[in-house]
């Protein structure tokens, strides 16, 4: 068998799926930030408060449907789940440009994080379906990819929407893709490598026989809940909260961080917003390159995140009179918070079994949901109270900070089937 072929073939066949599908639940929850820039709130009557708290909601119904999600895909099928997500998902991402009110907005906002929650740990455990250990850290960064490319180009083409239509248009039009695709998934998607037609019998051996062989040096964990209690589950799940709070402070308030900066068009801070989401794409690719290289997973995450927390507070101790040189600090913080995805959910399936790893991802995705909720509304909240980001930029740093000093406290059990942890 050639083994160069039948990884090329699972790339070529698994990547692009996986990548399609997070974009487009990307794109349809972030998409929000450029219409509170763009008048939602005016339209609405809803005020800064208020509209932190709506931003925000999205990710508290993501918060409690995580880990049924995951132990459905684990135990059922990915595919299933996936097809109904994606339509619910794009419905819902359409709704919200109907909306009327309020409370028929705050609705839309939880139900919409509710339909995308399993998205992640489900495709995690698709991932690890496919990809071996050696090549998981870069399996894990091209869905994550999903993220920051979503971003950089749905930021210049929500900005050019909202210009021409508005925020309404662009909700709806936004939305639609994802319906489409739902059917393009359920054809061309099958859970295990034994299902396909596209591997011969000997490929498919292999492959299984590779993926068996890396659980037996893992230590047996019983039940979800002797994973859940672990001491490492429990640090990583506080990592991804501080975390987190970074990463989503700064997606969804981005838009409007630049426009009180400088007076500026929607066009424009649509174009300047894209720029951190490139400089995070290229080095999402570099560093989960890296960390496969090396085998050195938490190498690769705790520097990144200092970096993010410093570029956090250059940005603070620059002030609002220096516009350009705060901008190219935060596009820094961006990369930096972004590049270490990859290796982070390449930990947590070399720590744990096949049986329970798909669960704890989830708990840990989870953790990070509540801590995107609670950044993203503080984040709002400071710039509304203090009418200027220097606030957010210092609560975003400290946050990077405790992640760094968290992920340098986690030790995951060394053995031979796992990576050695630095």
């Amino acid at each position: 068998m050639n083994k160069a072929t039948v990884a090329a073939k699972r790339w070529w066949y698994i990547m692009p799926i996986v990548f399609i599908t997070y974009s487009l639940a990307y794109l349809d929850r972030a998409n929000f930030s450029f219409a509170s820039a763009a008048g939602i709130n005016d339209d609405l009557g809803i005020t800064k408060g208020m509209s932190s708290l709506l931003g925000a909601l999205f990710f508290l119904g993501y918060f409690f449907f995580q880990i049924p999600g995951a132990i459905y895909a684990e135990r059922r099928s990915v595919k299933k789940l996936i097809f109904w997500c994606l339509i619910l998902w794009g419905g819902c991402a359409s709704l919200t440009g109907v909306v009327s009110n309020i409370p028929m907005l705050a609705a839309i906002r939880f139900v919409l994080g509710v339909v995308e929650a399993a998205v992640m740990p489900a495709m995690l455990i698709y991932i690890s379906n496919w990809f071996t250990k050696s090549e998981r850290s870069r399996a894990n960064t091209f869905l994550i990819l999903g993220n920051p490319v979503t971003v950089l180009w749905m930021s210049v083409v929500s900005g050019y929407l909202i210009h021409a239509f508005g925020w309404r248009e662009m909700f709806i039009i936004e939305g639609i893709p994802a319906v489409i695709w739902a059917f393009c998934w359920w054809a061309l998607v099958k859970d295990k490598p034994s299902q396909v037609g596209w591997l011969n019998a000997e490929e498919k051996q292999a492959l299984q026989a590779q993926l068996e062989a890396e659980q037996q040096g893992i230590k047996a964990v019983r039940n979800y809940g002797e994973a859940f209690r672990s001491r490492n589950v429990i640090l990583l799940c506080v990592q991804y909260f501080a975390w987190s709070i970074g990463v989503y402070g700064f997606v969804l308030w981005l838009p409007s961080i630049l426009r009180s900066g400088m007076n500026m068009g929607m066009v424009e801070a649509g174009w300047l917003s894209a720029v951190p989401y490139l400089a995070a794409t290229i080095a999402m690719i570099v560093v989960s390159w890296a960390s496969d290289k090396m085998q050195n997973r938490k190498l690769f995450v705790w520097p990144l995140l200092l970096v993010g927390a410093l570029a956090f507070f250059g940005s603070y101790a620059v002030g609002a009179d220096h516009f350009w040189v705060s901008y190219g600090l935060l596009v820094v913080a961006g990369a930096a918070m972004y590049a270490p995805y990859g290796p982070f959910f390449a930990i947590i399936p070399e720590m744990l079994p096949k049986n329970v790893a798909g669960g704890a991802m989830a708990l840990i995705n989870s953790m990070g949901a509540l801590g995107s909720f609670f950044g993203s509304w503080f984040v709002g909240y400071l710039n509304g109270a203090t009418g200027t980001p220097a606030a957010s930029y210092m609560f975003m740093a400290v946050a990077l900070v405790v992640a760094v000093v968290v992920t340098l406290v986690v030790k995951p059990p060394r053995n031979d089937a796992q990576p050695q942890l630095a």
